[in-house]
């Protein structure tokens, strides 16, 4: 990946803190800013922290202005997600859906997303190629739907990829250096997978580090031509 000024990353999970960890090795001259809702412990060397609720847009809108203040941003990732709380599990089937479950899961994974373009894709640099991505799922693909259920978390990731073609078309009018992406991290060895694991081959199931280098390759390879698409942790593209 090309020398990088000043990146940011939503999301303190284990996907989140691998992206600050290995862009902070990789790209010591660059700000680095991870916003979460908690300070990852141990602290993280390189990595300026900053506390953040997702859900208040106006928090989004300052993060993404004093993120960006001093230069824009060449890379924004938003590693914020959720699949399982409490006792909120993905459906097996339609007796199992309720609204409740719909407005959690699109909230987190749909429209958080959705204002953190709002306000950080304003920002990107305009004088060279600079990235937005978001972590979906494959599991989000209408085309790859072959085993059905897990109705809410489906839809918000369909819906989340949606978004981010939506904002790659609009973007492409205002920014021609942007790309907005879909990054597929596979199934990785997390807090968010790990009631569904036992299913998971042991090949198949990826430590974060694994995870995020892959997602790091892809993202050194894209141009504006690959803006509005989704892509795996392997190179290959989610089919919509």
């Amino acid at each position: 990946m090309q020398p990088l000024q000043n990146i940011a990353i939503l999301g303190g999970g284990a996907i989140g803190v691998a992206f600050a960890q290995l862009l902070s090795a990789s790209q010591p001259q660059a700000q680095l800013t991870l916003l979460s809702r908690r300070e990852p412990q141990p602290a993280l060397t390189g990595v300026a922290w900053r506390n953040i609720d997702y859900q208040d847009e106006e928090a989004l809108a300052a993060a993404a202005a004093t993120a960006a203040a001093k230069t824009p941003l060449d890379l924004v990732v938003v590693a914020t997600g959720i699949l399982h709380e409490g006792d909120l599990r993905p459906e097996k089937s339609l007796a199992q859906l309720s609204a409740a479950k719909f407005q959690r899961l699109f909230l987190v994974n749909t429209i958080t997303p959705a204002l953190a373009a709002k306000h950080f894709l304003p920002h990107l640099n305009r004088r060279r190629q600079a990235i937005f991505a978001a972590l979906s799922a494959r599991i989000g693909s209408i085309s790859d739907n072959r085993l059905g259920g897990w109705y809410a978390y489906r839809a918000s990731k369909a819906a989340l990829n949606m978004v981010i073609k939506t904002a790659a078309i609009e973007m492409a009018r205002r920014n021609k250096q942007a790309i907005i992406v879909g990054l597929h991290p596979g199934t990785v060895d997390s807090k968010l997978s790990q009631p569904f694991q036992a299913n998971v081959p042991q090949d198949m199931l990826f430590s974060p580090t694994y995870s995020v280098q892959g997602l790091l390759q892809v993202l050194s390879t894209l141009t504006p031509a690959h803006s509005g698409r989704c892509f795996a942790w392997d190179g290959e593209e989610v089919e919509p």
